[in-house]
This record gives structure tokens, sequence and C-alpha cells, in this order.
């Protein structure tokens, strides 16, 4: 395996994830990408998010887009780890990474917004004005990434921009930065189709965040060990 680039960052002791960060199974990736900072630069200010949910597909399954056969517009799937594969959803973009083998990749489910010293107070009112209301006016932190295209709409992220791109970290990065969920959650993924696997458990939640995700995997009704099971960061991939 070639060594990771050089990768030169924004600021001093950033932490964007290598390449050799992706290269591995989609499930596994999925967890790992819980707590990672999304940075998406648009014009002079960095809008950050912290990934709270993502869904795992493989190649080999029907859920996936990688399923139905290569095309050119699906060829990030079927590259190296840590390619961007982008896509419209219900009229809206959704961000996905590209995982080890052929066909297999996370879908970036949701996220929440992420305030630091490179993303202050101007960067979130930048992803506000970004992503209104059915009303226009500013969503709630808690809702403004609350799903896949929310999220791309918050961060600027758009499919003619990044698809079947690499990462540039002048512009586009995730980066660790040490945060982790305590405990995940891991359910059934959203809105597959009936007869295209849609049983699998290839949802990975921060628990922490449960509540501000797309579905609350956690709602009054949801059953563990039937409906989700609850994994602390450390168990072995399932």
């Amino acid at each position: 395996m070639l060594a990771d680039p050089i990768i030169s960052l924004p600021w001093p002791q950033g932490r964007a994830l290598p390449a050799s960060f992706f290269d591995r199974d989609a499930c596994l990736l999925a967890r790992e990408l819980l707590g990672k900072i999304i940075r998406h630069k648009q014009g002079e200010r960095w809008l950050s998010a912290r990934i709270i949910e993502t869904e795992a597909y493989y190649l080999s399954e029907k859920g996936s887009h990688a399923s139905l056969g290569y095309t050119h517009k699906r060829r990030a799937l079927f590259m190296d780890g840590g390619h961007i594969y982008m896509y419209y959803a219900r009229g809206g973009d959704s961000l996905n990474f590209s995982a080890k083998g052929p066909g297999n990749a996370v879908l970036i489910k949701s996220a929440f917004p992420w305030q630091d010293r490179h993303s202050d107070t101007d960067a979130l009112a930048q992803m506000q004005a970004n992503n209104p209301d059915a009303q226009g006016r500013p969503r709630t932190i808690q809702t403004l990434c609350a799903g896949q295209t929310l999220l791309c709409k918050a961060m600027n992220l758009k499919v003619p921009d990044w698809d079947a791109q690499h990462f540039d970290e002048q512009r586009l990065f995730v980066e660790d930065i040490g945060e982790q969920p305590q405990q995940i959650v891991q359910c059934a993924r959203l809105g597959i189709p009936h007869g295209r696997d849609e049983q699998l458990p290839y949802r990975f939640v921060d628990a922490a965040f449960a509540r501000h995700c797309t579905r609350n995997p956690l709602r009054r009704g949801q059953r563990a060990g039937q409906d989700y099971h609850l994994l602390n960061p450390t168990d072995d991939h399932q």
C-alpha cells in the first residue's frame, strides 16, 4: 500500500483523516466516522459539523447504488477508499465516502453543527442562511443538519462540485479532533424499499445525539435487542 500523501491543512495541529482511514470495511468505517468533524470552506468561513449518523452500503446487497452496476455517475463507489460520492435524493444533495472494496461506501446521514476557533458564530449563521426552514427562518441548531440533504444544504456541499473528487484540505476534509461517542446505536437503515435488504443493521447513530438525527432510533416503542442494539466504541465489529 502506498503511503498517505503529506496533508497541508489550513491551520497548525489539524488532523485531517488520511485516505488510509477510509480503506476499511464499510460498517467499521460508518462507526469510526461518528464524532469526526466535516469541514467545508465557503468564502472565507469554515463551516463545520460533527457526524452523528451514518449508514453503510455494500456492493453485494440490494440496498446500495453500487448493486445496480457500474456507471460513470457511480464511478466513485468503485474507487479506492476516501473518494467522495454525491447524488441527488428527493431533490437535495447527499454526501458519501467510498470504503474498502469496490462498490462499498458510507452515507453521512446527519450531523450536528460544530463551533470552535475555526468555525465561529458567523460560520453557524452562514449555515443557517444556507438552509432556512420553509418560512425562510433560520433553523435551530438541533434541526439544521438533521438529515442527509439538510446537512449538505447547510454545509453548501453540492453534487457538481464534489462528486468523484478527492478531499481538498484547503476546501473540504474530515477532521479527527478526539471526539468519540460513548455509546453507539446500531439498527436498520432508513428508506430502503421492501425486498432490498431493508432489514440489514447497517445504520449507526451516536446515542448522545439520537434525538437530533434523521429519525430517533431510541424513540418510544423501540425495543433494545429487537429494534436496535447498543454498542460501545471498543466493541468488536459485528
